[in-house]
């Protein structure tokens, strides 16, 4: 068998929280941790070119198997040398495994906005689930946590994700162990199916039941039962927590990312799925989350939101039409050291690309130059204090 190709290393702890740095190695390059990873649905972070988000500094992108394996195809893109080689993107990336996305887009409420969705039905077996798409003209596709590795293992993902079941917040309990027990059966065929040592992470389920979360972890971590996985130098390289930001309150998310990180191991990475606000990422760092992927940065770029150490800006407001002053004085990303709130609003009045880009740019950099102030913070003991002072001028 091939060495590893993923580790994943603590390198310092901040003594009053659960805040962590540490350092994680793949087959495409070194991550430091806490890390923001922007979200490439498609092959792309929307509205930015690969070479952009290197220069800002990004050190890792996300990925979807349900999106790339419906529109190019994951053999198209493994025929073309894979996902890195297809969208010009040399460092790691992580794919999703697609369950979230088919079980959003198919139940109003959950799931992305209009402009991301495409689920006509969803029909959940043992074996996998089988939906229909309108990108296709509604022909029966179907997802096992088998194909969801092969996917994954075509496209060359660094990290893969299991296959599993996101429920809404308000899922009662009956219903919710009997999703979280069909997830730890399809987690242990995904283990079965691996056939790279490309990592693959667990996804912590359970819903907003703490008893089923622990439950979850303790059968997730115990040790492996079948041949296959006993052979294998790592078992589950990491952990994910799923289903959380899926309409319960902040205090829930925060007391259930809190709990989980008590219980899963201490020398892996955890990576909380879907988070969040600039808030929620300081909230959930403190909590011991080494991971985070959120659609909001690039999101809020497009639809004229822009996020700044003094709080959130709505550029198409009319007081911002005279308006000569960068986004963000305190930022030094290339939108406010070259343009003022004026013209991005004139931008956006005019319906040109050029607003929704440099604001993307602008809030790619604060989500990712807040990070690397958490990290640094963290190794000089400073972390609580940081974050702190961050809430405060943006609460101002």
């Amino acid at each position: 068998m091939a060495p590893p190709m993923f580790s994943f290393e603590v390198t310092k702890k901040c003594p009053q929280t659960k805040a962590r740095t540490g350092r994680m190695k793949t087959s495409h390059g070194e991550i430091v941790t806490p890390v923001f990873m922007p979200v490439g649905t498609q092959g792309t972070v929307k509205a930015m070119l690969p070479e952009e988000l290197v220069d800002l500094g990004a050190e890792i992108v996300l990925g979807n198997t349900y999106h790339l394996s419906l529109r190019p195809g994951h053999e198209t893109i493994k025929k073309l040398g894979g996902l890195h080689k297809f969208m010009n993107w040399s460092r790691p990336i992580l794919t999703d495994s697609g369950g979230f996305q088919i079980f959003s887009l198919g139940k109003p409420g959950l799931g992305d906005k209009k402009e991301d969705a495409g689920i006509i039905s969803v029909k959940l077996k043992e074996d996998g689930v089988e939906f229909q798409s309108p990108i296709d003209g509604g022909i029966k596709h179907f997802l096992s946590p088998e194909s969801a590795l092969e996917i994954q293992e075509a496209l060359g993902s660094d990290i893969m994700m299991v296959l599993d079941e996101c429920l809404h917040a308000e899922a009662d309990e009956t219903t919710t162990r009997k999703s979280m027990e069909l997830s730890l059966r399809w987690a242990d065929r995904c283990l079965k199916a691996r056939k790279t040592d490309n990592a693959l992470f667990a996804i912590v389920q359970g819903g907003m039941f703490k008893n089923l979360r622990k439950e979850y972890i303790e059968r997730i971590s115990a040790p492996p039962t079948h041949e296959r996985t006993k052979a294998r130098t790592h078992q589950y390289n990491g952990y994910a927590i799923g289903g959380l930001s899926v309409g319960e309150p902040n205090e829930v998310m925060y007391d259930i990312t809190n709990y989980c990180t008590n219980l899963l191991p201490i020398d892996k990475p955890r990576y909380l799925m879907g988070v969040g606000t600039p808030e929620d990422l300081l909230e959930c760092i403190e909590r011991g989350i080494d991971m985070f992927d959120c659609v909001m940065p690039s999101r809020s770029g497009r639809t004229g939101q822009l996020h700044t150490s003094h709080g959130d800006l709505a550029v198409k407001n009319a007081q911002y039409k005279d308006d000569p002053n960068p986004p963000d004085r305190d930022c030094a990303c290339y939108t406010c050291r070259n343009y003022s709130m004026a013209y991005i609003r004139h931008m956006f009045m005019c319906n040109e690309i050029l607003g929704a880009r440099l604001a993307t740019i602008h809030n790619l950099h604060f989500y990712l130059n807040l990070i690397r102030m958490a990290r640094s913070n963290i190794n000089n003991g400073k972390f609580l204090e940081f974050k702190r002072e961050f809430t405060e001028r943006r609460e101002k």
